[in-house]
């Protein structure tokens, strides 16, 4: 069994539940931070980018205090807290990738509404499912094929009548860029979260939430070098304090919504490594596209968007198919369960 496996039988339900809700509030509250920059002034794609990876620093708190209690408490050396080569190279492999998938996602949330985003983005699904079948080997049971069917019917609905929230001033071309971007960006997560998977999987040491916060850290260090590249070629940093000075709502509202941005997109990475370190890349994928709907509440309340029957279906759909992977789980488990008692019986 690979290590990372077996740990995972030691995490309380109360810990995922804790990485559901830290992942909910990145997936939702990112998305709206974005929009809300980009309505009110804010146009430096590439900035926009780096937000989604640049709050990765505050990582070093939590992996300071990791450190001190490993080598007060286990007498743990250096070079057995930190983690091995070959995660360190995974994690920034995966973390250039990750840069690449945070460019193509708030490019193309910055042509298209916010529902056509999540109706797209909502196939990162079967792309993970597919990849983890792939690259994981993945197992399926009618209830898990239950439920990527449900949630991705459920996401198509969302996009029925978005052409209403076409936004203002984008062009048919600007249009059709975002739409291939943002499916882009959904293929790629797709192929990030197997990955990330297939690395804890082929650990040569246990892995443990010390190694994922690093990961984790390599990973947001690896994807802001990425931005902050491409921020050095288009000039970006010199065009902050004139987009400050212009911005709608006002000069320093402008770095509140930056860093916040940095923040929540932070906690939405947490959440993530930590949910496929607790549980496998499809659960998360799976989590992932039932936190979409609650995005487009979070448009209704906080921009005044439609919220239309179509949004509601997906809303129940993207629920009923979160159940039926849950039941699914619950019921392997007991069968599992069962199995092993009998297997530790006395024969007669």
């Amino acid at each position: 069994m690979p290590p990372s496996k077996a740990i995972k039988s030691k995490w309380p339900l109360l810990r995922v539940l804790l990485r559901c809700a830290i992942m909910a509030i990145g997936n939702i509250g990112g998305p709206l931070l974005m929009r809300l920059y980009y309505l009110h002034g804010g146009n430096r794609r590439w900035l926009s980018c780096s937000l989604q990876s640049a709050g990765f620093p505050i990582l070093l708190i939590p992996l300071s205090l990791l450190y001190l209690h490993h080598r007060r408490r286990r007498g743990v050396s250096p070079s057995e807290f930190f983690i091995e080569p070959k995660l360190l190279v995974s994690s920034a492999v995966l973390g250039l990738l990750l840069g690449l998938d945070n460019f193509m996602y708030a490019l193309g949330l910055s042509y298209i509404p916010v529902s056509t985003s999540a109706l797209l983005f909502a196939t990162q699904l079967a792309f993970t499912a597919g990849f983890a079948r792939l690259i994981v080997k993945q197992r399926f049971t009618p209830y898990s094929i239950n439920s990527v069917v449900l949630m991705i019917l459920g996401s198509i609905t969302l996009g029925i009548h978005s052409g209403g929230d076409w936004p203002a001033g984008v062009s048919d071309g600007e249009y059709l860029s975002g739409f291939f971007l943002t499916l882009g960006s959904a293929l790629l997560v797709g192929f990030i979260l197997p990955c990330i998977e297939f690395a804890y999987s082929k650990a040569s040491r246990a892995v443990d939430f010390a190694a994922v916060m690093q990961f984790q850290f390599n990973m947001g260090l690896f994807a802001t070098i990425f931005a902050a590249m491409e921020m050095l070629i288009n000039k970006d940093f010199q065009e902050i304090p004139r987009e400050a000075r212009e911005y709608e709502l006002g000069h320093g509202m402008y770095y509140f919504v930056l860093s916040a941005s940095a923040i929540v997109w932070q906690l939405s990475l947490i959440g993530l490594l930590g949910l496929i370190f607790c549980t496998t890349s499809l659960f998360t994928g799976i989590y992932g596209a039932v936190l979409l709907p609650f995005a487009e509440i979070g448009a209704v309340i906080a921009y005044h968007e439609k919220f239309t029957g179509e949004k509601g279906i997906a809303l129940a759909l993207c629920l009923w198919g979160f159940t039926s992977y849950f039941y699914g789980e619950y019921r392997k488990s007991k069968v599992e369960r069962s199995m092993t008692i009998d297997d530790q019986s006395p024969q007669p």
